[in-house]
């Protein structure tokens, strides 16, 4: 039975699940969540060329990721469950689908028309995501963080990316595959917080080489601080 949503119908939902996760009483909690994030991603500042993206990937932690001390839930299943008590069934259904989402880092295995295959680091996993826009730089081989999400029976890309540099792309390769086979305790997600602050640091210390700064064997003091 075809789906009675289509992918070109999802705005309208991420819109109502955005203004319900800002609504005044949560200002607050949102400035924590920031600084929280910050501190896990890295600091950016207005004039960084990240930093438009960066806090696209601020909101999706928020609303997708982020379980709140008030309500120990995210957002996302907060909205979820109340449309499940007040709404029809294919609108909860639709944002059930923002509690599913899958975020990491992915290779690009193939770009098609209208698709785009991606492999991600830590399962091996392939996601095919559905994307009608020509995504302009991406190659095969790239290396991006990026969050999916699925609706109408597709994959979707969220607004959020993180593109890291072809040069490192085989140093993430090398570390994510190291992690899993050495430190399977540690969440995946730390590796892609981790990329997140070399990213940062290399749009900022373009006087070092990219090598240098997705070197994941040291830590230096200037890669390990925050600004």
């Amino acid at each position: 039975m075809e789906s009675p949503l289509s992918p070109l119908s999802y705005q309208p939902y991420l819109d109502q699940l955005i203004a319900f996760g800002s609504q005044e009483a949560r200002k607050p909690d949102l400035l924590v969540a920031k600084a929280e994030y910050l501190r896990l991603t890295g600091e950016v500042f207005e004039d960084d060329q990240l930093f438009e993206l960066r806090m696209a990937s601020f909101l999706d932690y928020y609303l997708y990721d982020r379980v709140s001390p008030a309500s120990g839930k995210t957002p996302a299943a907060e909205l979820y469950e109340l449309r499940l008590q007040s709404g029809p069934p294919e609108e909860a259904n639709a944002f059930r689908c923002f509690t599913e989402t899958v975020h990491g880092l992915f290779e690009v295995r193939k770009l098609g028309k209208g698709l785009v295959r991606l492999r991600e680091l830590h399962s091996g996993k392939d996601f095919d995501v559905t994307e009608r826009r020509h995504m302009v730089g991406l190659e095969t081989g790239d290396v991006l963080e990026a969050r999916l999400i699925p609706f109408a029976g597709h994959l979707l890309f969220s607004s959020a990316f993180c593109f890291h540099p072809r040069v490192a792309v085989k140093a993430i390769k090398a570390e994510a595959k190291r992690r899993k086979k050495k430190e399977p305790e540690r969440p995946p997600v730390e590796m892609v917080w981790e990329c997140a602050r070399r990213a940062v640091k290399a749009e900022r210390y373009k006087q070092i080489a990219v090598e240098r700064i997705y070197d994941f064997s040291q830590t230096t003091p200037w890669l390990a601080s925050a600004s």
